[in-house]
């Protein structure tokens, strides 16, 4: 039987489903109307489901205007090809998808992190160039978010993208990622929004076959996205997924019971309600990319 290939967002978000959306997609339901995600993030899970519309949302407004910008390029890919190239190439940045431009000397030196500091320099230059221009540029940014360590999207309190050079490059892998968000969003009916998850949420009247999931901040996780999180935020999702269940609305939800010693009570208590799957992932920190072992759970009230 031949395997199913998964398609992974060319956002390379760090937490994303990507490598397992196959544990997660089996417990979803057969028949989805409509697919509503509050926190769609990279977006490696809508990538990855089959349904007739799709509602995706996230606070954070620089995802969302680089999925719309993406989004922009439909039917003339060539096009967004040709203005990212040229960005790379303006700032004389490894594009290994075209030529290897790394001298021999800096691999062999630096063995494992060449890609950085080749990069580093023009990386920073570009950064500086971004935040200093009055009118944001996208393309700009997704270059710096593909160049970024640990593919992060993160500013400072003046708004400034503050992320260093990552050990990546534009390689075979951007590129297809790249060519199958645009051939799989082409033939679906999407709807992006920019809000809090709760405004969202309540923006649509739902029916038998809508399905809701959620992959929101974790409790219990050390991450810029799990900042403004907080004990209070987890219960105000949970009793709002409460109410949701009263209605007959199915869901599915993401979360980590426990990670380095720490359990999220709340979560756990109120999971017992519901159906619990464990899956078996790993989570790679953000500081020192070891891998910590973690419990991860899905669960769903169907």
């Amino acid at each position: 039987m031949k395997k199913e290939k998964i398609y992974r967002s060319p956002l390379f978000y760090v937490g994303d489903k990507y490598k397992i959306i196959n544990e997660i997609k089996k417990r979803f339901p057969k028949i989805i109307n409509r697919f509503i995600e509050p926190f769609v993030g990279g977006g490696s899970v809508f990538l990855n489901i089959d349904a007739n519309e799709y509602l995706l949302n996230d606070i954070d407004s620089n995802v969302i205007n680089i999925h719309k910008f993406l989004c922009s390029y439909i039917n003339r890919e060539n096009e967004f090809f040709d203005l990212i190239f040229n960005i790379i190439e303006q700032y004389n940045l490894s594009f290994s998808l075209k030529k290897d431009i790394v001298p021999e000397e800096l691999k062999l030196k630096y063995r494992k992190t060449y890609f950085a500091h080749f990069n580093k320099e023009n990386y920073n230059r570009l950064k500086e160039d971004y935040n200093s221009s009055n009118v944001k540029n996208v393309a700009e940014l997704y270059v710096l978010l593909i160049y970024g360590f640990n593919r992060m999207l993160r500013f400072n309190g003046n708004g400034n993208f503050n992320v260093p050079v990552g050990n990546v490059d534009f390689n075979n892998n951007t590129y297809q990622a790249l060519k199958d968000y645009f051939r799989i969003v082409r033939e679906r009916k999407i709807k992006w929004y920019n809000l809090n998850y709760k405004d969202f949420l309540f923006l649509t009247d739902y029916n038998n076959d809508d399905f809701i999931y959620l992959d929101p901040p974790y409790l219990i996780t050390f991450s810029e996205y799990n900042k403004l999180w907080n004990e209070k935020s987890e219960i105000e999702l949970l009793n709002l997924l409460d109410d949701f269940n009263n209605k007959n609305i199915k869901f599915a939800i993401s979360n980590v019971t426990y990670y380095k010693g720490k359990e999220n009570h709340i979560f756990n208590k109120w999971a017992s309600k519901y159906n619990v799957y464990p899956i078996k992932s790993n989570y790679i920190s953000y500081h020192d990319n070891t891998i910590k072992q973690f419990s991860e759970v899905l669960v769903t009230n169907y």
